[in-house]
């Protein structure tokens, strides 16, 4: 398999304030123009699984709206956790309502609306770096956890009906966690995952695209033009991409 998590995908209306934003929130670099700014880690390259970035590209409108997909932060201690949530706030961002209910977690809004967490402590997100998971609603977390483990050649560290936890076949970088949400609202697409195939070379993309298809993917991109990049739905209908040489 070739296919590794590149980049979670954000809209924003203004790219660069909100590059801004999740780059002092991160510790991570903000670059880019003409309506798209990249937030990375300087110390750490792609393909290494811990140098997923996030991509935020500017739209006309983008509703603040419920998404399938968010981030969510990790924390060192109770002390960390709480600092962190201050400066986040101080940054901009503002408490959010997710009916999370009583949870040790805090749920919070970006500037832009999209909402993200700060997990408490936890051993498992102690080398994740600064983003613990990348978090995808679903109905079935073992149907999907299993299209998603063998669309990018993850491990599955825990299955149940309620969620799957996956990471990097290296056991690096941040888990993808699959969460069972009785209640999906209809997909919004304002955030999502772009993969790629490693090493970006000519034919790879399609090879990739083809062999998605055959363990469940759907193409989605039927009139959005002639793009480097491919839009598919995994069996659940959420949208992601499959890059290519530009």
């Amino acid at each position: 398999m070739t296919l590794r998590l590149f980049e979670v995908n954000l809209k924003a209306r203004d790219d660069a304030a909100l590059g801004r934003f999740w780059a002092q929130a991160l510790g991570w670099t903000a670059s880019g123009a003409g309506g798209a700014t990249t937030v990375k880690p300087s110390d750490v390259a792609w393909p290494d699984a811990a140098a997923v970035r996030v991509d935020i590209i500017s739209v006309p409108d983008p509703e603040t709206v419920d998404t399938r997909v968010h981030l969510e932060l990790g924390s060192g201690s109770a002390a960390h956790h709480a600092e962190l949530v201050a400066r986040l706030r101080d940054l901009g961002a503002t408490p959010a309502d997710a009916g999370q209910g009583n949870v040790p977690w805090t749920v919070l809004s970006d500037p832009e609306g999209n909402t993200f967490c700060v997990q408490e402590p936890r051993e498992c997100h102690r080398d994740t770096g600064p983003i613990a998971a990348v978090v995808l609603d679903c109905a079935d977390p073992r149907a999907t956890g299993r299209f998603w483990a063998e669309a990018m050649g993850w491990t599955a560290h825990e299955v149940t009906d309620e969620h799957a936890l996956l990471r990097s076949a290296e056991n690096t970088g941040p888990y993808l966690e699959l969460v069972r949400t009785p209640h999906l609202k209809g997909v919004r697409h304002r955030a999502h995952l772009d993969l790629a195939p490693h090493p970006f070379e000519a034919g790879l993309q399609a090879a990739e695209v083809a062999r998605l298809e055959g363990i469940g993917a759907t193409r989605a991109d039927a009139g959005r033009g002639d793009f480097p990049w491919k839009v598919m739905t995994d069996p659940e209908g959420n949208e992601f991409c499959v890059l290519g040489p530009a």
